[in-house]
Parts: C-alpha cells; sequence; structure tokens
C-alpha cells in the first residue's frame, strides 16, 4: 500500500449539512432553531455562568480565601534545637518559652524530627511526629503527650 493508495473509510466523509437553503431541503425557514424566541434570535445565546436572572454562582459565592475556624495552630520546635540542654532534663513548654524556642504557644507545642539528638531527656509536648518521638526513645528519653 502506498500513500496516494490511501482512502477514507465508508462513510467517514459527509456531505456539508446546508441550514436556511429553501423549504425543499427539508431545513428552510427557520433553520432548525425553532419559531420565536431567544434561541432563535442571532446573538441570541445566552452568556456562560447566566442563570436566568438568578445571581449567578459566581457572584454569590465569598471571593478571598476561606479560615477554618477550628484549625489549630502549633508552635514548632526541631528536636536538633534540644541539645542545649543537660541531660536529663524535663523539657516543656513553659521551659521552651523561657529559653526563647518558643515565643508563642499557639494551641500548643509540636516536636517534628528535623536534625540530629545527642542527649537524653523527657519531653513533653502536645504533639510529636513519629520520627521525633523515635529519636528521643532511641537515647532512653521519654515522649510524653500533654
Amino acid at each position: 500500500m502506498k500513500l496516494n493508495e490511501l482512502k477514507n473509510a465508508e462513510g467517514a466523509k459527509t456531505k456539508a449539512y446546508r441550514k436556511g437553503r429553501g423549504m425543499g431541503s427539508g431545513n428552510g425557514k427557520n433553520a432548525g432553531t425553532g419559531n420565536k424566541g431567544q434561541k432563535s434570535r442571532s446573538g441570541g445565546l445566552k452568556a456562560p455562568g447566566f442563570e436566568g436572572g438568578q445571581t449567578p454562582l459566581y457572584r454569590r459565592l465569598p471571593k478571598f480565601g476561606f479560615t477554618n475556624g477550628s484549625r489549630k495552630e502549633y508552635a514548632i520546635v526541631n528536636i536538633s534545637s534540644l541539645n542545649g540542654f543537660k541531660e536529663g532534663t524535663v523539657v516543656n513548654p513553659a521551659l521552651l518559652k523561657e529559653c526563647g524556642l518558643v515565643k508563642k504557644e499557639f494551641d500548643g507545642v509540636k516536636v517534628l524530627g528535623n536534625g540530629e539528638l545527642k542527649v537524653k531527656l523527657t519531653v513533653q509536648a502536645h504533639k510529636f511526629s513519629k520520627k521525633a518521638k523515635e529519636a528521643i526513645e532511641a537515647l532512653g528519653g521519654k515522649a510524653e503527650e500533654i
């Protein structure tokens, strides 16, 4: 088979559908748009988002973000910053605030596993990441949730 021998499949090419070309064509007079009304007139299509006079959805919705009222925000402390404490110290949110590691407590303190812990500590916080908990307990320390 050569390129010049290729032909379209049967029924692939149909004759152009000519609207409004006389009654004998089967699609004359109103050219398939029906009688009267907005849709039968030229330029009579509604704008996208038009809801028949009702205030459209894009005007009913708030335009600037959303704030979840029940969201909890935690002050974050990485385990690498806990290396400054002496071995065996009980580290709690009050001590972290006193040392300046936490400026504002928000809804609690969360300890994350960034860095490496080299001191055995008892850490009391509202939340722990899995990695932080493992790192504290690997040295024989305790991770206590308040």
